[in-house]
C-alpha cells in the first residue's frame, strides 16, 4: 500500500509538474507577442475618441513583412496552448477551437491596444492571419506528438463516417466550397477596400513636409471608376471630356486664375495654401498652373472622406492630370499627387523619381504605404515640358497613359508580386487543404474508386478554382507554374501527414 500511495503520489507530482511547464510556455508565448506588437508601450489615448469610432480604426492593411512576423509570433503560442491541453478529457474539436479562440482572443486584444499607440494602426486582416497561425502551431504540435497523430487519424479512418458514401460527399462538397472562399479571398488582394477614409489630399509633398517636389500642376480630374481605352483617347484630347462622367467625377480642380477653389460642378473640398506663392510667380508662369515647391505645397482642409468611400466601394478609379517637373533630378519619391497621412501611410500617391513616374496603390498585397510592389513608368520627366497623365484602375490592373494613347503601360498587381512572396499566400491557401485533402481521404479509404476519384479531383480542383477565378476576375493569363506549385503544396502536405503516421505505426509495431 506504501509502495502504491507513494507512486501516485510520485505520478501526481510529475503531472503537475508538465502542466505547471505548459502553462509556463503558454505565458511567456503571451508575453512575446505583447512586446513584439506593443513596445516601446507609448499609450496615449486618441483624440476625440469614442468606443462609437472602434470599427472606423480597423483601416488599415498589413504588407508582406508583417503578414511573417504575425504567423511567427502566433504558431509558438497554438504549439503551447495544444501542449496544455492535450492531458484533458476536451474532444480534439474543442481543443482545436479553443486554440482558435485563444489566438483570435490575443490578436483582437492586441489590435484594440494598438488604437492607442500612435506608431501603431490596427488592421483586421492581422486577426484573421494570426488565428489561422494558431491553428498551424496546434498542428505542429500533434506532428511532433507522434501517438497523437496516430490516434487522430486512426480514429478518423476507423469512424462511422467512412462507412457513409452520403457523407464522404458532403464533406467533399465542403471542401471544395472551401477552396471557392480560399480563391474568393485572393480577389480582395487588389480591390481598394482597405483606404482609410480619413486621409487628405495633398499635392507638391507630403503633409509632414518632407517629401516635397518642385513644378507646375495645371489640372486634376479624379472618378471613382477606371474609363476605357476610347474615352482614354478622347479624354487625352479634351481633357474636359471627364466632365461628361456625371457623378462618377468625385473631384476636379483647375488652377488658371483662381489657385485652390474646386470646380463648381463637383463637391471637392477647398485645397489650402501651405505658404503664399502666388506672388512669386511671373504672368508667363501662371499660364502653366499651380507652382509648388518645398516651401509651398497644397493640402485640402479636410480628409477626402467622400472620395476615399467611394473608391472603396467601387475599387476602381482614374486620374488625369497635367504636369510639368521643374526639376527632372527629384527622387523621393517627389509626391506630385498624394491622398496619404504621412511618408509611410496613404491611399495613393503619383510621384517622381528621377524621370521615372513612381505609383503607390494601396491593397493587402501592397501594403499600408503602397510601397511593396514596383511600379514605375521611366523616361516621362526627362524634360521639363508638361505631360498628360492618365491614370485608370480596376480588378488589380492599372493602365498609365502619357499625353498620347500608343504611350502607355500596363500593370497587374499579382504578376508584380515576388517570388518569395507568392510562395508564402500559396502555401497559406493550400497546405491547409492539403490537411483537409489527408481526412477526405482516410475517411474515403475504404472505397477504391470513391478514394480514387476524391484523391485525383481534391488534388487538381482546388487549383483549377483558383487559376480560373483570377483570370476570368483580374484578367491575368494562366501561369501553369503557380497551378504546378499550388499542386505541390496540397499533395506535399498529404503525403507529410501519411507518411508521419505510418513511421510512427512502424515504430510502433517495433
Amino acid at each position: 500500500m506504501k509502495q502504491g500511495k507513494k507512486f501516485c503520489q510520485k505520478y501526481t507530482f510529475f503531472d503537475r509538474g508538465i502542466f505547471t511547464k505548459d502553462i509556463l510556455m503558454v505565458f511567456c508565448s503571451i508575453l512575446v507577442v505583447l512586446v513584439a506588437t506593443l513596445y516601446p508601450f507609448n499609450f496615449s489615448s486618441p483624440d476625440n475618441f469614442s468606443i462609437r469610432k472602434i470599427p472606423s480604426q480597423f483601416e488599415s492593411t498589413s504588407n508582406f513583412i508583417d503578414q511573417i512576423n504575425n504567423i511567427l509570433l502566433f504558431v509558438p503560442l497554438g504549439f503551447s496552448l495544444s501542449s496544455a491541453l492535450q492531458k484533458s478529457k476536451i474532444p480534439l474539436i474543442g481543443k482545436t477551437l479553443l486554440v482558435l479562440l485563444g489566438s483570435a482572443g490575443l490578436s483582437l486584444t492586441v489590435e484594440l491596444l494598438q488604437m492607442f499607440l500612435p506608431s501603431r494602426e490596427p488592421t483586421p486582416a492581422d486577426i484573421l492571419n494570426n488565428s489561422i497561425s494558431g491553428l498551424v502551431g496546434s498542428l505542429c504540435f500533434y506532428l511532433c506528438a507522434s501517438q497523437q497523430v496516430t490516434s487522430i487519424l486512426t480514429s478518423i479512418e476507423n469512424s462511422k463516417l467512412g462507412r457513409s458514401t452520403q457523407k464522404i460527399t458532403l464533406f467533399f462538397c465542403g471542401y471544395i466550397l472551401l477552396a471557392f472562399a480560399i480563391s474568393i479571398v485572393w480577389l480582395g488582394t487588389t480591390d481598394l477596400s482597405g483606404w482609410n477614409p480619413n486621409y487628405p489630399l495633398i499635392l507638391g509633398n507630403e503633409r509632414t513636409g518632407n517629401r516635397p517636389w518642385q513644378g507646375y500642376i495645371s489640372k486634376i480630374y479624379i472618378a471613382d471608376r477606371a474609363i476605357s481605352k476610347n474615352e482614354v483617347e478622347k479624354v487625352l484630347a479634351d481633357e474636359n471630356y471627364l466632365k461628361t462622367l456625371g457623378d462618377s467625377l468625385v473631384t476636379s480642380y483647375q488652377f488658371t486664375e483662381k489657385c485652390c477653389q474646386p470646380e463648381e460642378t463637383v463637391k471637392s473640398p477647398k485645397l489650402l495654401q501651405k505658404k503664399l506663392w502666388w506672388e512669386q510667380l511671373s504672368e508667363n508662369q501662371q499660364g502653366q498652373g499651380v507652382f509648388l515647391s518645398p516651401g509651398n505645397w497644397l493640402e485640402t482642409a479636410n480628409p477626402v472622406t467622400s472620395l476615399n468611400q467611394r473608391i472603396r466601394e467601387t475599387s476602381e478609379f482614374t486620374i488625369s492630370t497635367t504636369v510639368a517637373s521643374s526639376d527632372i533630378g527629384q527622387t523621393g519619391p517627389a509626391r506630385i499627387i498624394s491622398v496619404s497621412n504621412g511618408p509611410l501611410r496613404r491611399n495613393f500617391t503619383l510621384g517622381q523619381e528621377g524621370t521615372a513616374l513612381d505609383l503607390r496603390i494601396r491593397t493587402s498585397i501592397t501594403g499600408e504605404n503602397g510601397s511593396e510592389l514596383k511600379m514605375r513608368v521611366p523616361n516621362v520627366f526627362t524634360d521639363t515640358k508638361p505631360h498628360h497623365i492618365v491614370l485608370a484602375y480596376s480588378k488589380g490592373k492599372l493602365q498609365v497613359y502619357i499625353d498620347k494613347l500608343s504611350h502607355f503601360y500596363s500593370f497587374r498587381l499579382l504578376d508584380l508580386i515576388p517570388k518569395e512572396q507568392q510562395l508564402f499566400y500559396y502555401a497559406i491557401t493550400f497546405i491547409p487543404l492539403g490537411i483537409c485533402l489527408t481526412l477526405l481521404t482516410i475517411l474515403a479509404k475504404r472505397k477504391i474508386f470513391l478514394y480514387r476519384f476524391l484523391l485525383l479531383s481534391g488534388i487538381l480542383l482546388p487549383s483549377l478554382i483558383l487559376e480560373s477565378i483570377l483570370v476570368s476576375e483580374n484578367g491575368k493569363s494562366i501561369n501553369f507554374k503557380n497551378f504546378l506549385l499550388s499542386v505541390f503544396l496540397t499533395t506535399g502536405t498529404m503525403l507529410v501527414l501519411r507518411l508521419r503516421a505510418l513511421m510512427v505505426l512502424k515504430k510502433t509495431a517495433v
